[in-house]
């Protein structure tokens, strides 16, 4: 008898040998090469793990994957449309803000921000900050990462008045 974790992942059920004590971050990399989530301290407090657990942010590099079996979730390749690619809002709008400098951080930044503007379509600068504060960039790109977010929410407003 083989024993198998199935995990929803990014809409689709997924399955891998039981992964004991493996971390979610060590599965979505290795078992199902999916390496927007990246490795960064370990210690769940830089952010550069982060995926979504059904909608909210968590640190991929603590979390063990059988924690999330029974959970949606969502790594930064979940955010594009999956049959044409196409960017989601929060992507596009870093884009064009240049809300990344080396990237490392930019998967955590994105997720962070899929999850705040989902709760919150029209934060200020302080739900932002507040939403981002274990979240860190390296780079000091804090300002265009803010204003990323900010564009990000006026075109999610914007959409939905199409």
């Amino acid at each position: 008898m083989t024993n198998t974790l199935e995990l929803i992942v990014n809409g689709a059920a997924r399955r891998v040998p039981h992964p004991g004590d493996r971390t979610l971050l060590d599965v979505l990399r290795d078992e199902f090469g999916l390496k927007g989530a990246k490795y960064g301290c370990g210690k769940a407090q830089c952010g550069a793990c982060t995926v979504l657990i059904d909608g909210s942010p968590a640190r991929a590099c603590v979390l063990r994957a059988k924690r999330a079996a029974g959970h949606e979730v969502t790594t930064l390749e979940g955010l594009a449309d999956p049959v044409t690619g196409t960017l989601c809002m929060v992507q596009k709008a870093f884009l064009e803000c240049e809300g990344a400098q080396c990237g490392y951080c930019l998967n955590g930044m994105v997720m962070t921000a899929t999850a705040l503007l989902r709760v919150n379509p029209s934060p200020t600068r302080g739900d932002i900050c507040a939403a981002f504060r274990h979240n860190l960039c390296r780079c000091g790109t804090h300002l265009e990462i803010i204003a990323s977010v900010e564009r990000a929410a006026e075109l999610m407003r914007g959409a939905q008045h199409e």
